[in-house]
């Protein structure tokens, strides 16, 4: 969405507005999907959530951008939303699913949309599912991104970073052309303070115990499909593909 005003048409090339309403148009054709993304830090679902977006036309409504929009364009929840961070406080489940109602009802979420890092809590979760009830709509699917432990490690802990540009490399996967350096200014590299496995085994330990009750919900709903995570990323995605074809199984 553009906030403050519509953008002028005159001025968007022919070309780009025909393919956008030839995207709008095969859009139109998708079926309707509301889909939760549940997987451990370092488990590539910031991978494959452009993708499914593209593919299925959905909106991604990350609960921390959504906050910001709200706050910044001082909506009514926004300003709820504000109040309670100004003191300090976490925003409530209320807010957030209020949140993710008003953006729903926007254009680019028609079809549907990828909800990443909520719900967080089967309260959440209950609280998702009765404001999505009463507009007549349920959650699809759940994709639970498996990934074995010792492989998060890996992954997280092999992770460099080039600070200035954002670039990041692995010191196995993708590593960069010169030991510790960038390939495009020749920087050093550094690794972030909690890319270490101490912090990480925390994380993941409060992420499984915390996550586990709501893939319980979701499983007893029939809405869960589990992915093997740890496989090449085109996998994962003909993985995902296939699950948002069918009918939920898990």
């Amino acid at each position: 969405g553009i906030m403050g005003g519509t953008p002028d048409l005159t001025e968007v090339p022919v070309h780009d507005l025909l393919e956008e309403v030839q995207r709008r148009m095969l859009c139109s054709l998708k079926p309707q999907k509301r889909v939760i993304l549940i997987g451990p830090p370092g488990c590539g679902k910031g991978t494959q959530s452009p993708i499914m977006k593209k593919e299925h036309c959905l909106c991604h409504l990350a609960t921390g951008d959504m906050l910001r929009a709200a706050v910044a364009a001082e909506t009514p929840l926004g300003k709820k939303a504000k109040a309670a961070m100004d003191e300090g406080g976490l925003v409530s489940d209320e807010i957030v699913v209020g949140l993710i109602g008003d953006n729903i009802s926007t254009p680019e979420c028609r079809t549907g949309f990828i909800l990443d890092g909520f719900p967080r809590t089967v309260q959440q979760a209950e609280k998702l599912d009765e404001m999505l009830n009463e507009r007549g709509m349920k959650i699809d699917h759940v994709l639970n991104f498996v990934v074995p432990d010792e492989l998060l490690m890996e992954r997280v802990t092999g992770r460099l970073i080039h600070p200035a540009s954002g670039r990041t490399y692995h010191e196995k996967t993708s590593p960069p052309k010169h030991e510790g350096r960038d390939d495009v200014t020749g920087e050093p590299l550094i690794r972030r303070k909690d890319d270490n496995a101490e912090t990480l085994r925390k994380r993941l330990a409060a992420f499984q115990q915390q996550t586990t009750p709501v893939i319980e919900y979701y499983t007893k709903k029939g809405s869960v499909n589990q992915l093997h995570a740890d496989r090449a990323a085109e996998e994962v995605a003909a993985e995902i593909r296939t699950a948002l074809k069918e009918g939920a199984r898990s």
